[in-house]
């Protein structure tokens, strides 16, 4: 048997550069690097490794939490058959990564991790940045993965990577169990080395599968579809990751079926497709929720059902409602006591189409959903049109960037009251127009996640639309996007706060207690009411212009257009600072959210909250017939 001789770590390189994906006939290099840094715990490993094959290319990133962020962006951008492997130190770079993994396991994107670990011949333990156990010698930080992988391993001899890198594909390939991959790396082990068989580093391709749904399930579907009346599709991300989405637009023109779009799902049909309804759920339009509200069959196409799509199990309010569930992966395909069509979401929607053969809804159901999209489209241009003063809201400064911006620019954006309402009020024109993350809503977010779009597409424009308070949480790889020239278009809306915790504060009865960034009165931080409120004096324009950034500084309406139009001509990233008015927001469309309220409180305003909550409260379903 021919073998190889190098270290653990060269290993891991050579086998990651010769892995492929392919899909319908396409074949491409499922990695595009590696974004890493670097401490005692990877440099002499990984880093050695990396330095010795820059074919592979190295990203230098700067914060570890962030470089998560763009590998995920990087395969969501390219629905997941194309991603970045992540290397950091052993200890708090270790540990920095968690919420990365995490993000990327709840939406369901692979990205893979390769943190360092403490000496696996343990005698000279502990090592720094180790967590010391006295019930175990047998476990670090890293096991902090465990919960938020897909797939976790830790490598304490070099031949076991023999067995763990084809495991580490099997699940980063698949499009039912893919998510994060952690391979935790001795700080020994990956300087050690070993012969390893030659056949490990041949180039392999990975299929990434279109499964096909059972063809009784198949049968019963198209039954349930030609029985309904007010039928509704709900429109998930597995709509992008298959590429159906020209075949849903079809699929709802030729059958009159009106479309609603989850988060992940936005941009699945054109925002000016006669039945698209837009957003649905809490952050939905009134189109897509007075159609859910009635609909007695919900056709679900690569969704999990988020309590925000759901409105906390209250949307779906029809009693005779039943569900069809069209997915990868069996956990989701089921929820809702539904028919589930387990499989790829195009070859399943053909497969469906064929079977419903020239059946439409009625004239007066398809006649509805397209009044109620044009409706709301016309509401969309009302706050488009609004020009507050002294400060702009921010529904406006929304629309001026998708009206006056690149027509195929892409929009990202993660936490806060931003993705509610680029939810409702984005125009998607093309189905990559609409980047948001809000599996798990994370606060930081935004920029590394431009970063990581941009690299997946250079050619198209990258709008990140990020609040005061994410940009604080982590706004460092500004510095990455222009290290590596990767132009970025940041709006970043300051209103002094939280403004989406803000907002919930006051209508939980709480006044904004503790989202305020001002000075406090008398040793307590400034609720909303409070007077002469201090704010501070933090210059956010400046920090950015330190990172690198051409800032432009706003205060009106006409000045964020002026400067959305100079931003274009500009060729490194940009920052357009608009100061935003904290208390005006777009409007809420008939769906509610399940925050409970505390059951006591001295606080009239919190009793009121409570007693609203429990009356809504009373409209949660289980759906299980």
């Amino acid at each position: 048997m021919d073998t190889v001789r190098c270290t653990m770590a060269q290993a891991i390189i050579r086998f990651l550069k010769n892995q492929y994906v392919v899909r319908d006939g396409k074949a491409q290099p499922f990695f595009a690097g590696c974004f890493g840094i670097f401490g005692h715990g990877n440099v002499a490993g990984i880093g050695q490794a990396l330095q010795e094959h820059p074919d592979f290319r190295y990203y230098q990133s700067r914060n570890e939490q962030a470089m998560v962020h763009a590998a995920a962006a990087y395969a969501k951008m390219k629905n997941r058959l194309q991603t970045f492997a992540c290397t950091t130190s052993i200890g708090p770079g270790a540990t920095n990564m968690v919420t990365g993994a995490a993000v990327a396991t709840v939406n369901r994107l692979p990205v893979l991790l390769l943190p360092g670990d403490i000496f696996a011949r343990r005698n000279v333990a502990p090592v720094l940045q180790q967590l010391e156990s006295e019930h175990s010698q047998d476990i670090s930080v890293n096991d902090c993965f465990r919960p938020v992988s897909r797939y976790w391993d830790r490598i304490n001899r070099p031949d076991q990577i023999i067995t763990a890198l084809p495991e580490a594909m099997r699940v980063l390939t698949s499009p039912a169990d893919t998510g994060a991959v952690t391979l935790a790396l001795p700080q020994d082990v990956q300087t050690e080395a070993y012969d390893y068989p030659a056949s490990l580093f041949a180039e392999r391709r990975w299929p990434v599968l279109r499964s096909r749904a059972d063809r009784a399930m198949l049968d019963k579907a198209a039954q349930w579809v030609r029985q309904s009346q007010c039928p509704v599709i709900v429109a998930g991300g597995g709509v992008h990751y298959s590429g159906a989405n020209e075949l849903l637009a079809r699929f709802s023109t030729a059958t009159g079926i009106p479309v609603g779009e989850t988060h992940g799902g936005k941009g699945s049909v054109p925002y000016d497709h006669p039945y698209c309804l837009g957003a649905i759920g809490v952050t939905g339009t009134f189109a897509a929720n007075r159609i859910a509200r009635d609909a007695d069959l919900v056709i679900g196409i690569g969704t999990r059902y988020s309590d925000f799509t759901t409105a906390s199990k209250t949307l779906f309010a029809n009693a005779a409602v039943r569900f069809i569930n069209i997915n990868v992966a069996a956990f989701d395909s089921f929820k809702h006591h539904a028919l589930p069509l387990v499989g790829d979401a195009l070859v399943t929607l053909e497969a469906l189409q064929d079977r419903l053969g020239g059946w439409a809804v009625s004239d007066a159901h398809r006649l509805h959903a397209a009044t109620l999209a044009q409706a709301w489209d016309a509401e969309v241009q009302r706050i488009y049109d609004i020009r507050h003063a002294p400060l702009p809201s921010q529904g406006e400064v929304i629309g001026i960037v998708n009206e006056y911006g690149k027509p195929d620019g892409i929009m990202v954006c993660a936490a806060g009251s931003l993705p509610g309402d680029l939810h409702k009020l984005w125009r998607a024109r093309n189905a990559k127009q609409y980047h948001m993350e809000y599996g798990y809503s994370t606060m930081g977010y935004e920029i590394a996640g431009g970063l990581g779009v941009k690299m997946a597409d250079p050619s198209r424009e990258v709008y990140v639309m990020v609040g005061d308070g994410s940009y604080l949480m982590l706004a460092t790889d500004l510095v990455t996007s222009v290290q590596e020239g990767y132009k970025l278009t940041i709006v970043l809306m300051d209103n002094h706060g939280f403004k989406s915790i803000g907002g919930l504060s006051r209508a939980l009865g709480q006044d904004g207690f503790g989202t305020r960034y001002a000075y406090p009165q008398d040793d307590v931080l400034p609720g909303d009411s409070s007077a002469d409120v201090e704010t501070l004096p933090v210059d956010l324009a400046t920090n950015a212009e330190s990172l690198g950034a051409t800032v432009f500084r706003c205060r009106t309406h006409e000045e964020v257009r002026e400067a959305l139009a100079a931003s274009q001509a500009c060729p490194t990233t940009c920052v357009i600072y608009v100061e935003t008015d904290r208390y005006v927001d777009v409007p809420g469309y008939e769906a509610w959210w399940d925050v409970p309220v505390a059951e006591v409180s001295r606080m009239p305003a919190v009793a009121a909250a409570r007693k609203a909550w429990e009356a809504q409260r009373t409209k949660e379903r289980f759906y299980l017939e």
